[in-house]
């Protein structure tokens, strides 16, 4: 009897703290949330692009202990494709599994949709391109638009070699007229209609336009 009386304090406080951790960690409930996605790629291959119109972000169903399947704790869920054993153009389709995923520790994954994503490989190549420049309205009532030089002339662009193949020109961010007489020079941006392709650079150019009276017949 005695020996089960003997430091009684401590056995209840041990007791008490085991229920503490028991409810921490086993009496949690569990609950299942959706939520979108993003989709990052690793160890994409140097000498390739990435050509499919690849979606921004995937759905999945988690379920996990209710203090970490939160939207602060989930925030920073991410799907992260490995690239690496990829090594020649064409078609190829990955698998989503749990081991692509990120997710806070106790949070697993019930299932993903779509289940598995096809990505489609092109060499990849560069050009340079001349510049065209365009512009916004007409110059005003009475002017005309005589001569134009934009500096560089040429811009180089990289991509996918089937896309930039297509590739003739490179466009400049339309430029307003409407209010220039005489001569003027512009910095404007330059644009690709096409998503995949990019300028090798960031690249600005100087635009100089003269515009002179419309002669009177």
């Amino acid at each position: 009897m005695r020996a089960l009386t003997e430091h009684l304090g401590w056995k209840l406080l041990s007791l008490l703290a085991a229920l503490g951790f028991w409810y921490l960690f086993v009496g949690e409930s569990e609950i299942a949330a959706s939520l979108p996605v993003m989709v990052q790629y690793r160890n994409v291959p140097a000498d390739l692009e990435i050509t499919t119109d690849q979606p921004t972000r995937l759905f999945m169903r988690v379920r996990g202990p209710s203090s970490r399947v939160t939207a602060s704790s989930l925030s920073s869920a991410a799907l992260v494709l490995d690239l690496r054993g990829i090594h020649s153009p064409g078609e190829h389709t990955f698998p989503i599994t749990a081991n692509d995923l990120l997710l806070p520790p106790g949070v697993y994954l019930l299932h993903v949709v779509p289940s598995r994503v096809r990505i489609n490989f092109e060499s990849r190549s560069s050009k340079s391109v001349p510049v065209e420049v365009r512009f916004a309205g007409p110059p005003p009532s009475g002017y005309e638009l005589v001569s134009q030089r934009v500096s560089p002339e040429s811009v180089r662009v990289v991509g996918p070699a089937l896309r930039l193949k297509k590739l003739k020109t490179a466009s400049t961010d339309a430029i307003d007229l409407s209010s220039t007489i005489g001569q003027a020079e512009f910095r404007v941006a330059v644009y690709l209609d096409d998503p995949h392709l990019r300028l090798e650079k960031p690249e600005q150019v100087s635009v100089i336009v003269q515009l002179a009276k419309i002669p009177l017949l």
